[in-house]
């Protein structure tokens, strides 16, 4: 049973409704019939009117920065001219934390490590980033400068003919291998490596890659050993590196040190070693003339480079430093001797 204010509602919503269904369908019939040339914007760019938008994610750019997703805001490119403009800005301006971080490796020791340790991170390059960029660049120059280098030579005319025959005293490989009348090359490799016999199950297979090895040592006097040397190196000084942070350990066993900052330490490190020889290549190539003093100057510097970074990074007295830098040095050494030989002797293997 309806009462009179009942009665006197229901007339008022179905006003309200009829008012209100010419109002909403405009909208509608607006949107369901777009201009064909209106751009298709993104809704923040529509929430404001007349703002930037990122091309890459669609966000407002209230500068030059994205906040979203870090983008630079660009105007498209138009010109070759314009391309060329962007390039050398992203060079010499954009990404100048990349001269800033080689200026700081090459001049300063130890102190990427500490400003990394200290969390001020963003105005230099990432460590490993670091690191492996300039070990691609080192080894790609060191191959590219030693195709001529001979690892062994087992050639009895051209031994003969070398200076180091007249040395008395002095072994020579080439009797070992001389060819015979009417012997291939792969005959003389068999010659001068015979199949070895194996003691054991487990030998089968060593003996077999040592006798391949051999032969193949002969046959290209040591060109196969030295690509594959050169190839395992950057990986096998990559792997050093945790080996050398663990011996840091015992060394700086107190006060306690994270095994990371060790590891990071060794990181730039030899990062600065492979700028530094890169540097030094240039100059001498440049200046041949001052080759000698260039040696002399890396043969000071680089002792000197390393004691500084460890008493920046660990803060230590410098007579404690330099006594851990002797022992340090010893072990590098030894590490180092072992990582080559071991290099030398996978690289042969796996011919």
């Amino acid at each position: 049973m309806s009462t009179p204010a009942d009665t006197s509602v229901q007339p008022q919503a179905a006003g309200a409704a009829a008012g209100a269904a010419p109002g909403a369908a405009t909208p509608a019939t607006t949107a369901a019939a777009p201009s064909p040339a209106a751009p298709q914007l993104p809704a923040a760019a529509i929430a404001t009117p007349g703002a930037r938008v990122c091309d890459n994610c669609g966000a407002r750019v209230p500068d030059k920065y994205c906040g979203n997703c870090g983008q630079r805001l660009e105007p498209p490119l138009q010109s070759v001219w314009h391309f060329i403009q962007i390039a050398t800005e992203d060079v010499t301006h954009a990404d100048s934390r990349v001269w800033r971080t080689l200026a700081a490796l090459l001049l300063k020791p130890g102190f990427l490590t500490r400003q990394f340790l200290d969390g001020r991170r963003a105005s230099y390059l990432p460590p490993v980033r670091l690191y492996l960029v300039l070990s691609v660049v080192f080894f790609i120059w060191f191959s590219a400068t030693h195709q001529q280098m001979t690892v062994l030579n087992l050639d009895a005319s051209r031994s003969a003919a070398s200076p180091a025959a007249a040395v008395p005293g002095r072994q020579q490989y080439g009797p070992m291998t001389a060819p015979q009348a009417d012997e291939s090359a792969q005959q003389r490799a068999e010659r001068a490596c015979p199949n070895l016999s194996p003691q054991g199950p487990w030998q089968d297979w060593i003996l077999g890659r040592v006798t391949h090895a051999c032969r193949m040592v002969v046959l290209d006097d040591g060109r196969s050993v030295r690509d594959a040397f050169l190839h395992n190196l950057p990986r096998a000084m990559f792997l050093f590196l945790p080996l050398l942070a663990a011996g840091m350990m015992l060394v700086y066993w107190w006060p306690r040190h994270f095994y990371v900052e060790h590891l990071l330490l060794f990181v730039h490190n030899h990062a600065f070693g492979f700028l530094l020889l890169l540097l030094a290549a240039g100059v001498s190539a440049l200046l041949p003339v001052a080759v000698s003093w260039i040696r002399f100057a890396l043969c000071v510097y680089v002792p000197w480079y390393v004691y500084r970074s460890m008493r920046v990074v660990y803060g230590q007295g410098r007579w404690l430093t330099f006594g851990k830098l002797v022992v340090l040095s010893f072990f590098y050494l030894v590490s180092g001797v072992l990582m080559i030989a071991l290099t030398v002797a996978y690289s042969g293997l796996s011919l």
